[in-house]
């Protein structure tokens, strides 16, 4: 097949290396993970993956194979689009711009997946969508091999999302060339033309406010004659302005409690001894309001969740026996170690520190990074 392509095999990895890092390398994986019957057989295809069992991958429409162990031929299938669900999708990348300049910079951004499955264009796989086939005696669904084929094509997808479109079809040559050939929708008309904005004049200026030369704003420290804490209103000025800025380049701001403010600006300004909230401006600097809500709350994750995240730690363990942790709800603890799994998906390191738990360092989806 002349869109075929190849990637040569991958080497044994180190220790704690993770699987997809891209949001859609992750979604991915998400599929492959609730199709299979057997975490026991993804922990062992996460362990093939990363210890290099498989040989050269080749991608091509509606396929991705390798062989496994120099015996097996593993293969994972993917539905094709359609030739009608092409032009849908080639609408959508055309319709914006900064679509044609995210996948040349091998992104993929989310409004365009958004935007293809609002025109009933699935790109991304979802349960059921991914169809293993092996050689090997093995009948779980997926095998180890199949399932290691998918963790080590995250890894490709991570880096060219025009992996994913060849495997729905179509090779990155065939969608550049077909672009080529469409015309970009003229932007919808805004504003009055020139010629009668430039008929109706100029207006003139209204008067100037009056000037008193002789008034000076007053300085900070005048704030105080008033009773007015001047640091405090320091600290104040200084957060507002902060924020106006993050408002300016985020274009919104979450919103947060009474609580959670002040930990952020006990966070910005130091004072988290003097306020007695050392360990919450640690947690907020390491994952702001969703490490605060992780160090103040326990929960009941779904199992699933849980499931899902024991299977990673004993896939990412290097030695013989993995892990066992004492667990309580969202709370799993491994001697000095504890992990605590939040509302957004990722897990929280905690240190002991004078018998109390304290926040370790930022947050990991999987959790076996944290423990290696």
């Amino acid at each position: 097949m002349t869109n075929a392509r190849g990637f040569a095999a991958f080497p044994p990895q180190r220790a704690g290396a993770r699987f997809a890092t891209s949001w859609w390398g992750r979604a991915w994986i998400q599929a492959l993970e609730d199709t299979s019957l057997d975490h026991v057989l993804l922990r062992k295809g996460r362990a093939y993956a990363k210890h290099g069992r498989l040989g050269p991958i080749t991608v091509s429409p509606g396929r991705i194979a390798a062989v496994a162990e120099s015996e097996y031929d593993t293969v994972v299938r993917v539905e094709q689009l359609t030739d009608a669900a092409w032009e849908r999708f080639l609408d959508q990348v055309a319709a914006k711009a900064g679509h044609i300049a995210a996948l040349l910079d091998r992104d993929m951004p989310h409004d365009l997946v958004e935007a293809a499955e609002d025109a009933a264009v699935p790109l991304l796989p979802a349960v059921g969508d991914l169809e293993p086939e092996c050689s090997c005696p093995d009948w779980g669904h997926p095998c180890k091999h199949a399932a290691a084929l998918c963790y080590q094509a995250s890894w490709l997808l991570d880096a060219d999302p025009f992996v994913l479109l060849l495997m729905r079809g179509r090779g990155e040559g065939d969608l550049i060339e077909a672009l080529q050939g469409r015309d970009v929708p003229a932007p919808a008309p805004s504003g009055v033309p020139a010629a009668q904005a430039y008929a109706v004049g100029v207006p003139p200026l209204p008067d100037p406010p009056p000037y008193d030369v002789s008034y000076a704003p007053p300085a900070l420290g005048a704030a105080s004659d008033a009773g007015v804490d001047v640091a405090a209103l320091a600290i104040l000025a200084s957060s507002a302005a902060a924020r106006a800025r993050e408002l300016l380049l985020r274009g919104h701001l979450p919103e947060l409690t009474e609580y959670q403010d002040r930990v952020r600006l006990a966070a910005d300004h130091d004072l988290g001894p003097r306020l007695g909230l050392e360990a919450a401006v640690q947690a907020w600097r390491y994952g702001g309001a969703d490490a605060l809500d992780v160090l103040d709350r326990a929960w009941t994750p779904p199992r699933r969740d849980l499931a899902r995240a024991q299977a990673l730690l004993e896939a990412g363990w290097e030695g013989e026996d993995p892990p066992r942790p004492q667990t309580w709800r969202n709370r799993w603890t491994l001697g000095p170690l504890q992990l605590r799994y939040g509302r957004d998906g990722r897990w929280y390191p905690y240190a002991l520190r004078d018998g109390e738990w304290w926040p370790a360092g930022p947050p990991e989806r999987d959790p076996s990074a944290l423990i290696t």
